[in-house]
This record gives structure tokens, sequence and C-alpha cells, in this order.
């Protein structure tokens, strides 16, 4: 008996290239590397940990298929035909939840859902200047990528799909690549959580870099007390800001209504469907978009030649959205009389409430009096809403240059 078609997991190790080998390896590692890191809680642990286990398992259950290709019986992402399609649903574990759930944007909208649950857009509407400031400056990554993408060689839809990923918003990625790029919708997906990663690791080093201590330590000065937003204004605001947002860009619909409808059933008070989004839809899509985007990570994917300039595009959008949300917060320091934290402006990008907790906790470990964190959550909010109209915007616009 051949042992190695006995335990194909191996065999399949001796009848690829090397290069595809040693990415295996080296996924399988990496895979194991972010459930750890997930579990300490240096990265999400929520998309990270069942990331990590779809990594390691998609990478080690490589078996022999017809004609001894290789494959796996996990998931296919590369369907075509519908044919092929049903035959798959049939073999492969987890195809039906990618096809019916994850690769048409369902997933991504019942996040930007849950989402609208947590956020209390009070703090926008409070802060509405300093808000939408912060987080128009945080769009840095997301609109300078696009040219660069362009100088690289990418075409129009492949460089908006790319600079979306310095939006910081993992649905938004998604949605848009689906959009815009679908051929390159599992690298972008892929790498754009991945790299929201940078978001935990990186951010704090640029924060210290470019914002010295004693403005990181700096505690807003309030004059006046302000009143509190109402539950009912905040519902007003919402179905208004949704109405107006679709009517101006229908391309980004889809998102507008999750997020404000999450933003109105936590202002209407109905708590079971608060509990049923928050508790259920919100951890079940969240888990399953870990799980997805671990078994999408199969050496042959990664290793594709085209993944290499997005790798390097994703840094530069996630990096200099970092930096134009500084930039932002020095502007509104300055304006502002210097009453303000410029920290905050790094919570301008939309991954919530990652960017404005990690603003915080500079901040805290400076000054641990020093508390930002509405105005960061209002910025980080704003984010949300900021990054979906870019978004929509490029959506709308990039198939009207290819014409």
């Amino acid at each position: 008996m051949d042992l190695l078609y006995m335990f194909q997991g191996i065999g399949t190790l001796f009848a690829q290239e090397p290069n595809i080998v040693i990415g295996r390896i080296v996924l399988m590692f990496f895979g194991m590397a972010l459930v750890f890191l997930g579990s300490k809680h240096i990265l999400e642990p929520l998309v990270m940990i069942p990331m990590g286990f779809g990594m390691a398992a998609i990478n080690a259950g490589m078996l022999f298929l017809d004609a001894n290709t290789v494959g796996n019986i996990i998931i296919n992402p590369l369907v075509t035909e519908t044919n092929s399609l049903i035959s798959i649903l049939q073999i492969n574990v987890f195809q039906p939840i990618y096809t019916f759930a994850f690769s048409n944007n369902l997933i991504a909208c019942i996040v930007f859902m849950g989402v609208g649950v947590l956020c209390d857009v009070g703090y926008v509407m409070k802060y509405p200047f300093t808000c939408m400031l912060i987080a128009l400056f945080a769009e840095l990554g997301t609109i300078a990528t696009y040219p660069i993408a362009i100088a690289m060689g990418l075409p129009p839809a492949h460089a908006a799909a790319a600079a979306i990923v310095g939006s910081a918003d993992g649905p938004l990625v998604l949605f848009s690549s689906l959009m815009l790029a679908p051929e390159l919708f599992v690298p972008i997906a892929v790498i754009a959580y991945l790299y929201l990663s940078l978001c935990y690791g990186g951010y704090p080093y640029i924060i210290r870099l470019l914002i010295p201590k004693e403005y990181r330590g700096i505690k807003i000065k309030v004059t006046a007390k302000s009143t509190d937003v109402t539950s009912q204004e905040k519902l007003i605001f919402s179905v208004i800001a949704c109405t107006v947002l679709c009517l101006l860009l229908p391309a980004a619909a889809p998102l507008m209504l999750s997020f404000f409808l999450g933003v109105a059933i936590r202002e209407s008070g109905v708590t079971a469907y608060i509990n049923m989004i928050e508790s259920t839809f919100l951890y079940a899509a969240t888990f399953f978009l870990g799980l997805m985007l671990g078994v999408l990570c199969d050496a042959n994917t990664i290793l594709n030649p085209t993944i290499l300039p997005l790798l390097i595009l994703g840094v530069i959008a996630l990096g200099l959205s970092a930096v134009g949300g500084i930039i932002g917060g020095y502007f509104i320091y300055f304006i502002n009389n210097k009453n303000f934290n410029p920290t905050i402006g790094v919570a301008g990008g939309s991954c919530v409430p990652s960017t404005a907790k990690i603003a915080q906790h500079e901040v805290t470990a400076v000054k641990r009096a020093t508390i930002i964190l509405q105005y960061a959550m209002g910025a980080n909010i704003c984010g949300v809403m900021t990054s979906a109209i870019l978004t929509g915007i490029y959506i709308t616009v990039i198939p009207m240059l290819a014409k």
C-alpha cells in the first residue's frame, strides 16, 4: 500500500511544485500563529481564531482528486459553471456557506447591520464638524492609493478595489471587490482582513512616531455642558441619512440600508431585534466570515503573482489612512485653539470600534485621566459613513471610466 496515497495531506506535498509546498507549510504555521495571537487578544479573536484554523486546515487537507489533480473538499471559490457548482455543493463541506452567503455580500451586509446596532450616532451628532473632518482626512489611503495602483499598472477597477482596503473596513472591502473586481475577490478579501491586524499591531507605533507624548496626553476642555441627543433624534437622523445617501449613491444602497437599519433598531429599543442581530446574526456572521477567509488562504491563491501588488497596496492604503487621520487630528488641534487631542485622528478609520480603542489606549498609556473615547467613537462611526460613501462613488464612477 502506498502510504503517501493513504495519507494524502502529506502525499500531495510530494506532488506539487516546491514553491506551493513551501507556501502550504508556511501558511499552516501562520494559521496556528493567528489562533495563538487571537487567543491572547493581540489580534481580533472573533475573526483571527476561526481564520487561523481555516488557514491551517485548508493547506494541510489537500488530497488527490480526479486525474491526480490536487485539491480539497472544503471549498472551491473558483467554480463558475452551474453544473459544476451543483456537484461541488454536494461534495465540498463549506461550499454552501460560501456560495449562498459569502460570495454575494450577504455576510458583509449582516456585519454592517450588526455594526449599526453597536454604534451610537449621538457622538457624530454632538460633534458633527470634528467627526466628519477627521473621517475625511482618514480616507487619505482610500483616495491616494488609487493613483498609486494605476501607476503600478493595475486597471481602474482593480486599483479601486485595492484602494478601498484603506478604509480599514472588512465588509466594505468584500462588497467593493465583488462589485468592481470579482476575479480578485478572494485575494483582496484575504489581504484586507490579514492587514486589518495592522490596526492592532502597527497603528500604535504610527501614533507614537507622529504624536509626541505631551500631545497624546492632552485633555480636551469642555466649556459648556453639551445636551444629550435623544433616541428620537438619532432615529430621524438615521432614516433621513439612509434615504438621502441611497438616493445619491444607489450602488452602495445595501450597505447604507444595513448600517442605518441597525442604528434605527438600536434607537427604537426593540430588544428582541437588538439581541437577535447583536448576539446571533453579528457573531455568527463574524465567525463564518473568519472561517471562510481562512479556508480561502490556500497556497495556490496566496502565491498567485497577481497578489504581490495587492500586498504592497494594502500596506500603503492602511498606512496612509492612519497618517491622514493624524493630520486631521492636528488640523482640528490648531483650529480649535489647541484644545484637542490629535490622537483621535487615528479613529477616523472605519474599523469600529478597534481604531477608537487603539486611540484611547495610547492616550491612557501617557495620562490615565485623559478620556477621548467619546470623540474617537464619533470619528470612528463617521468613518463608517464616509467609507461607504467613497465606496459608492468608486462603484459608480469606475465602470463609467471603462466605457
